[in-house]
This record gives structure tokens, C-alpha cells and sequence, in this order.
């Protein structure tokens, strides 16, 4: 079983309020009573509860933590965690990271440490590490994920889903009602779980209507317009090219367009395409592009109620990681850059 602070308090020979003061930095303990406790905590290798420790203070800050170059992403998520915290008498610390660095779980530690934060709102890829979320919730850290999923993998947290597979299989087939039976598909980073969520919606639709998932029209890539332009390019160069191209984001789609532009293929009259997040370079393109309507600022906003519900449940004694979550599924927006196959 996992030691707790009476475990380290028995082992010190000490109360566990003496053990609270030395985890906790109060002057007020000598220095041989925080030699037995520090020597106890490594011998039991306790993890102390920091959420549980500044929770007892009444935190009020949370943590929005992201490693997404999209700002359109990650001003959407800020607006809607900034809404819900405004709204709750909460304050937003905002952290950029790097989800690779063999560092980051010491780096949201320290920051829930020194920050005194009530806990957390981790965003992909970050949220959808294993080791990251594993190690944290161990740590007594408390957060909340938004993932790309149907539900939630784990009771590690209560987690926002986004249904990028349900979503995808549905923007493909309407491609696939228009007359479109070569349909292209630009991958965006595979570290993102959206990417394999969206490409594995792609091929369930080409399964139900009896199409082959040809391996030349499915390109990986990244979240990215650069990206859309070099992997259309490479599309529109096959012998036998696509009539259709469904792109992992608008960014990527928009890159699609541009490059459709540099060949000559008039959109959508000869190339339909398809996006994904209803991000303004869906808009701010032309032909505007059809795309699945992501909520970004709703589904941070919920996952920031389903973070301060979790706290202070936490502070009321109760479990508050089992069964919670909230769902999201992307709806299409059909724009002009999708017609029926002439």
C-alpha cells in the first residue's frame, strides 16, 4: 500500500503534524526532528499529497499546461478556461511545455509546488502521456485531461473526451455521399491521439461502403499548412489522383488548397476538401472550407468545472476521480469547398 504521512509520523517517532510542518517548510521544527522525518519520507519513499497540502489553503490558481504550435488551439482552450475560472473565483496560470522532455513531470510538480495550485488542466499531447499523467496523479497532484477518445482510459482523473473517430468516419462519409470513392487523408502529428482517432474514423466509413483503404492516398504528416502543401502535392502527383481530400485540421486543409491552387485544380469543382476544428483558417480562406466544428473554448471550460469540482470534492473527503467526464463530439460544417463528384 501507499505510505501516507502517519506511516512517516510512526517511523520518525514524531506526530504527523510534525511531519505536515517539515514537508511544508515551517520554520517552527528543529533541526534533528526534520533529519528523523526527511530520513523517514526516503526510507518509505513517500510522495506527499501537494494538492491535498495547498487545497487545505484554499488554492485558487489553476494550471492550463499545452505543447500545441496551433495559437488558434491554445487561445481557444485559454478563453474558455479563463470564462469558467472568472466565473468560479478562480485565477489561470498559463504554462507552455515540451511533453518529450524527460523533465516534465518534475516541471508540473515544482510548478503546482510553488505555485500552490489547486491543480491542473492538461491539454494533448501532454494529457495523453501515460508516465506523465501516472506519475503526477501518484504524486497527489489533482488535474483534469481532455483527450481524444469515446471515454475515458483510466480513473486516473476525470477527463473531457473529444470523439475524433465518430467525427471523422462522418466527414468522410459525406464525401462519400457526394460520389467520392478516392478520398485522400493528411495525417497531422502522430504524437497527438487525434491523429490515429481521426485516420482510424477515415477507414471504418471506407469499410462500411465497401472501398478499398488504398495506402498511397494516406499521408502522415503534421498539424501544420506547410505540411498540407508538400503531402497534397505529393496526392495530386499519382497517376490516378484523388477527387477528395480530408485534412486532420484546417490548418493542414488550407494547405491543401494552396497547393491545389499551384497545380491548377480548381476546388471544389475538381478536388473537394475537408478540414477538421473550425479554426479561422477555415473561414479566412477561399473557398471557405467545410470542416467538423470543435468547441476548443467549450470543452476547456468544461474541463475546468470538472477541475473545481474535483477539488473541492477532494476537500469535502469524497472520491471525486471516479465516473466523472464530459463528452464532445465535432459536427460538420458543410462551406464550399466540397461539392458532388461531376
Amino acid at each position: 500500500m501507499k505510505p501516507t504521512i502517519k506511516d512517516v509520523a510512526k517511523l520518525a517517532g514524531v506526530s504527523f503534524k510534525t511531519v505536515s510542518r517539515v514537508i511544508n517548510n515551517e520554520p517552527s521544527v528543529g533541526d534533528e526532528l526534520q533529519k528523523k522525518v526527511w530520513k523517514a519520507v526516503k526510507e518509505l519513499n513517500y510522495q506527499p499529497n501537494l494538492s491535498a497540502r495547498h487545497l487545505r489553503g484554499a488554492s485558487s490558481f489553476i494550471g492550463f499546461i499545452y505543447d500545441n504550435p496551433n495559437s488558434h488551439y491554445v487561445i481557444g482552450m485559454q478563453h474558455g478556461i479563463l470564462e469558467e475560472c472568472h466565473r468560479q473565483g478562480f485565477e489561470l496560470v498559463i504554462h507552455p511545455c515540451d511533453a518529450n522532455s524527460d523533465s516534465i513531470t518534475e516541471e508540473l510538480a515544482a510548478m503546482v509546488e510553488r505555485g500552490q495550485l489547486a491543480g491542473l488542466v492538461l491539454t494533448p499531447p501532454v494529457s495523453e502521456r501515460t508516465e506523465i499523467v501516472s506519475e503526477l496523479s501518484k504524486r497527489g497532484v489533482k488535474f483534469v485531461r481532455i483527450i481524444s477518445g469515446s471515454e475515458a482510459p483510466d480513473d486516473l482523473s476525470p477527463c473531457v473526451v473529444v470523439d475524433d473517430h465518430n467525427a471523422a468516419r462522418e466527414i468522410t462519409q459525406y464525401l462519400i455521399d457526394l460520389g467520392h470513392t478516392r478520398i485522400g487523408f493528411l495525417s497531422g502529428d502522430t504524437v497527438h491521439s487525434s491523429s490515429g482517432e481521426r485516420e482510424a474514423g477515415y477507414r471504418q466509413a471506407l469499410r462500411e461502403n465497401n472501398l478499398p483503404e488504398d495506402e498511397q492516398l494516406i499521408l502522415q504528416g503534421q498539424y501544420a499548412f506547410e505540411s498540407g502543401v508538400d503531402r497534397t502535392q505529393q496526392l495530386l502527383d499519382l497517376d490516378t489522383p484523388p477527387s477528395a481530400i480530408f485534412a486532420c485540421n484546417d490548418e493542414i486543409a488550407a494547405g491543401t488548397l494552396f497547393a491545389a491552387r499551384l497545380k491548377g485544380v480548381e476546388v471544389p469543382s475538381q478536388l473537394s476538401i475537408v478540414g477538421f476544428e473550425d479554426s479561422p483558417f477555415s473561414r479566412q480562406t477561399w473557398p471557405k472550407l467545410t470542416t467538423a466544428r470543435q468547441p476548443n473554448s467549450d470543452i476547456a471550460a468544461s474541463a475546468t468545472a470538472l477541475l473545481i469540482q474535483s477539488t473541492r470534492t477532494t476537500r469535502s473527503g469524497d472520491n471525486p476521480d471516479q465516473g466523472i467526464e464530459s463528452a464532445f463530439l465535432p459536427q460538420l460544417i458543410v462551406r464550399d469547398s466540397t461539392a458532388k463528384l461531376s
